[in-house]
């Protein structure tokens, strides 16, 4: 799946465009979107929403299962994974993104800048900003939640860093049955090692997932990667 538009790309360049004039971001950010043939950026952020990957992405994510978002850092996974959240929102579905990483500013901005306009809406995804992001904070959050609700987890890694906190294996099972038990679809931002070569191979895989202990990646049921505006969802290995 193409990423027609990565809007990412976009936006930093938009960002480093105002830097270096001193322009005001809205001004940069629609000059970008005039020299990329629409009226102005939020034209652009519709047009893009239109047809948006997080859109495609959701509608092929069964229900009940857990999903790899792995990327390494710059390439537009967070943004990628709060349009995923956004898009099932939009659709009626109820929507959480964890985070200890993000602030709400971070959320808001992302969120309007491609076009979903601003979390905490009625519209909008929940942001749970924590600095514990654990298997069992998320259970908390979402035991009463509407069945069939999407959580996004900003990431994987963050729940393996808190010793108090039972092994990283073992919260994934955890929130596997739970996911399972109430139809939730569960979306892990992931990162990728550095030793990811693009000119050995144009996308990361399996392979390429940084962890600090061995997780049974059996326990997911897909992971998408992405890398320079290209996007594949390849189906789990099975456990040795």
């Amino acid at each position: 799946m193409k990423l027609t538009h990565p809007i990412y790309r976009l936006k930093r360049a938009a960002r480093q465009k105002a830097r270096q004039t001193r322009m005001p971001l809205s001004q940069a950010l629609n000059e970008l979107a005039a020299a990329e043939g629409f009226s102005n950026w939020n034209h652009l952020a519709s047009a893009w929403r239109s047809r948006s990957p997080a859109e495609v992405l959701l509608d092929r994510l069964p229900l009940g299962s857990l999903i790899l978002l792995a990327a390494r850092p710059g390439q537009g996974k967070t943004l990628l994974g709060l349009e995923i959240a956004a898009a099932a929102s939009n659709s009626g579905r109820s929507a959480t993104f964890f985070s200890s990483e993000c602030s709400e500013t971070d959320v808001q901005r992302k969120l309007t800048e491609s076009g979903y306009g601003i979390a905490g809406k009625k519209t909008g995804p929940a942001a749970d900003l924590t600095d514990c992001v654990c298997a069992r904070h998320i259970i908390s959050r979402l035991e009463h939640a509407p069945r069939e609700t999407v959580a996004v987890i900003d990431y994987l890694q963050v729940m393996d860093q808190d010793r108090r906190e039972p092994p990283l294996g073992e919260q994934i099972d955890n929130l596997r049955r739970f996911a399972r038990n109430l139809g939730h679809t569960i979306v892990f931002l992931s990162q990728v090692h550095r030793s990811f070569d693009p000119k050995s191979k144009p996308l990361p895989d399996f392979d390429d997932l940084r962890t600090t202990n061995p997780v049974d990646l059996s326990l997911f049921d897909a992971g998408c990667f992405l890398h320079d505006g290209d996007l594949v969802l390849r189906s789990c290995p099975a456990e040795a």
